[in-house]
């Protein structure tokens, strides 16, 4: 114990405002996303259903218990369905980005609620309140030092998803004030995340958002029983931050301040295409310069201004980004995502199969991408794409997107995503018939009990 601790520490600040949201109030337009949260997530769980990463995560976890693993026969714990709902969910990095982050909260926070729910208390308005408060404090949390915790070499959606899923379980659960500090300090200990996967396009991010949902779901749980956590987890000495980012030092009002009053939650982004969030922009630029008449064999070089915060997981090795070792691997190869855009008129869920990758007239194209920094990009705050195309002739052509389609300068529409929701279950294998039964189920969900046993096949 030391003297100089602040009375009233920022968790205890944060639980405060937690339990301040009540059931029923959150505005029109952080419920409507919400629901948009809990159409995306469900239908990314069906798209992955019969992946081999989520065949291990579910062979893997042995708890078995009576809670959904989407598009699955079995039933797991809570804390295991959390983790595999999770996976599934950012799996094919299909899922939404809190573009100030970035991070991707609704991998994390929708498997956590749904799985404590189901267990715990059924109520469909809880679920909603805990939906909406675990998802805006994983995003407030991205705020607070911003590019600060992706530069020491994690993942701020593992980091910054044990804290947003045991905040929003504990408002789900109904927990007091200093349950919810608890939970928080718990949750800290069990944070973790690192971005090695980039090396070789290993499976290990795609569990960052399972094992964050099972982790929050965990430490409230804990903390309802009366565990303890250290309240000054976040800005203390050998706090989340101190850890993580490497500093104590951050904007907590961004975390607290106008926290239940003004919600960043309505601006969430959903994704176009299933690869890295900060490539899409290229990816319409060159969809644009390939509706120009221009052919690959035209092309000299393309040289695209980026955000120096995205060349280590984008960008560089740039050989490696020309050509990826693997289908994950090149959900993260912007030179390769920009070459398939260009190609394809798009990106798909197939433009990542082995045969995908290797598609020569592609790869062609991908060996001309370079890159160069500019150090005026907004990024983190808007995410934008450019090209600079030179062709053989020596005439240069350039396309520009000012900010992410799906973002909140040009959001999906809710026709957007039932449509991409159809799409995703499609890929995982169910029929049409289902689909809509689903759609229809999860429109009642957060009005009534909630009872995912339609979601398991």
């Amino acid at each position: 114990m030391t003297s100089d601790l602040p009375k009233t520490s920022v968790a205890e600040l944060l639980a405060d405002k937690i339990v301040g949201v009540k059931p029923g109030a959150l505005p029109a337009s952080t419920e409507r996303k919400c629901e948009d949260l809990l159409i995306d997530v469900v239908g990314l769980c069906v798209t992955a259903r019969n992946e081999d990463y989520v065949g291990s995560a579910l062979a893997g976890w042995e708890d078995d218990g009576p809670c959904t693993v989407i598009g699955h026969k079995r039933t797991l714990t809570a804390a295991g369905a959390a983790f595999v709902n999770g996976t599934a969910a950012h799996g094919e990095d299909f899922d939404d980005t809190f573009e100030g982050g970035p991070v991707h909260a609704g991998a994390v926070i929708v498997p956590a609620v749904l799985a404590a729910c189901e267990r715990h208390n059924a109520d469909g308005r809880m679920a909603l309140t805990g939906i909406a408060v675990g998802t805006e404090v994983l995003c407030r949390l991205s705020l607070v030092a911003p590019k600060a915790v992706h530069k020491a070499g994690f993942h701020p959606t593992a980091i910054f998803g044990a804290m947003g899923a045991a905040a929003g379980v504990g408002a789900a659960l109904g927990l007091s004030a200093r349950q919810i500090v608890d939970a928080l300090g718990i949750a800290a200990s069990m944070a973790g995340g690192i971005i090695e996967y980039l090396a070789e396009g290993a499976w290990t991010k795609r569990l960052h958002a399972g094992w964050a949902a099972q982790s929050g779901l965990r430490a409230a749980l804990l903390a309802r029983q009366g565990f303890v956590g250290p309240r000054t987890v976040f800005e203390g000495v050998h706090g989340l931050f101190n850890g993580f980012a490497h500093s104590t030092h951050g904007d907590y009002d961004a975390l607290v301040g106008d926290f239940g009053a003004g919600w960043v939650t309505d601006t969430l982004a959903f994704k176009p295409y299933p690869c890295g969030t900060m490539a899409q922009p290229y990816i319409d630029c060159a969809r644009r310069l390939a509706r120009r008449g221009i052919k690959v064999e035209d092309i000299a070089e393309i040289v695209c201004e980026v955000a120096e915060g995205t060349v280590h997981r984008l960008w560089e090795p740039l050989a490696d980004k020309q050509r990826p070792r693997n289908g994950y691997a090149a959900k993260f190869a912007t030179p390769y995502l920009l070459a398939t855009g260009f190609v394809h008129d798009g990106v798909g869920l197939g433009a990542f199969t082995e045969a995908a990758i290797r598609q020569p007239e592609v790869l062609a194209l991908s060996a001309k991408v370079k890159y160069v920094i500019d150090p005026q990009n907004p990024y983190p705050d808007n995410f934008t794409g450019h090209i600079r195309a030179t062709m053989k002739d020596r005439s240069v052509v350039e396309e520009r997107q000012p900010h992410l389609r799906g973002g909140a300068h040009e959001p999906l529409t809710r026709q957007d995503i039932t449509d991409k929701f159809a799409l995703n279950l499609q890929h995982g294998g169910w029929t049409k018939a289902q689909s809509d039964a689903t759609l229809r189920s999860l429109a009642k969900l957060y009005t009534g009990r909630i009872d995912l046993k339609e979601m398991r096949n």
